[in-house]
């Protein structure tokens, strides 16, 4: 299996990946391409066996998933079980349940409930990671940021971030100094870059925006981030050549 670093979000092909005959061909496509791995996240249905030997026939990994925090909280023994079968050790939650959405308070409730989560989950072989919007960046009545919250007031030992570089930006922060203040907390960072389009931000292939690439990898270097995960929610056009246009730039930046 070829050690790598740079894995492609399966949320980016999606629409391409809604049934397991449609994954396996979305593998495939992804491997061609050149990634080694993938995150598994916003696939259809597919059971974790066989998921595992699409993986294993195209020489990929899972670097890791997303999963909803109902099933990590409710069920993490199967969650565990899940992600042992397909030979996965990280997990991140893809986004903040809506009831925690509300307040400082609510915040602070999540970053207590998640730590205990995190913790079961760790103590099984998972590592539990939180992948940020740019809502998180919203300040209650003049005090921290939402994510400052969520990452100053929960357990840095199970507690981890998966930083998404577009939406900190979004949200008018720096994805670099994000990334280093999580330093030994963070092995995944989602990599997505900001263009202009007709005066409006969008997501485009990394290198291909307004990102300062050079410091956010720098930072990345220095903070210990293991994964690399190459995502564009939105496409003008092919998904996969997106996902190949930013592969190739950071190949060409000497990443493996």
């Amino acid at each position: 299996m070829p050690q790598t670093s740079i894995g492609a979000q399966m949320y980016t092909v999606r629409e391409f990946a809604k049934t397991p005959a449609d994954i396996a061909k979305s593998l495939k496509k992804l491997k061609q391409i050149g990634y080694d791995a993938v995150q598994v996240s916003g696939t259809g249905p597919i059971e974790p066996a066989e998921l595992r030997k699409m993986l294993d026939g195209e020489g990929m990994a899972c670097a890791a998933t997303h999963r909803g925090f109902d099933p990590m909280r409710d069920a993490p023994a199967q969650v565990l079980e899940e992600h042992q079968i397909i030979g996965c050790k990280h997990t991140a939650i893809g986004g903040l349940p809506q009831p925690y959405r509300k307040s400082a308070e609510t915040y602070r409730q999540f970053a207590k409930e998640a730590s205990a989560v995190a913790r079961k989950l760790k103590d099984g072989g998972l590592t539990w990671s939180y992948h940020n919007h740019s809502f998180e960046l919203e300040r209650f009545g003049g005090g921290p940021a939402a994510l400052e919250i969520l990452y100053g007031e929960s357990d840095p030992q199970v507690f981890n971030g998966e930083i998404d570089t577009y939406w900190i930006v979004h949200g008018g922060g720096d994805p670099a100094a994000w990334i280093r203040r999580m330093k030994g907390r963070i092995p995944l960072v989602h990599f997505k870059d900001m263009a202009v389009h007709e005066g409006k931000p969008i997501m485009s292939p990394v290198g291909a925006g307004n990102l300062n690439w050079p410091e956010i990898l720098k930072a990345c270097k220095e903070a210990g981030v293991e994964w690399y995960l190459v995502e564009q929610d939105t496409c003008l056009g092919d998904p996969f050549d997106a996902l190949k246009e930013s592969l190739d730039n950071l190949k060409s930046w000497g990443l493996k």
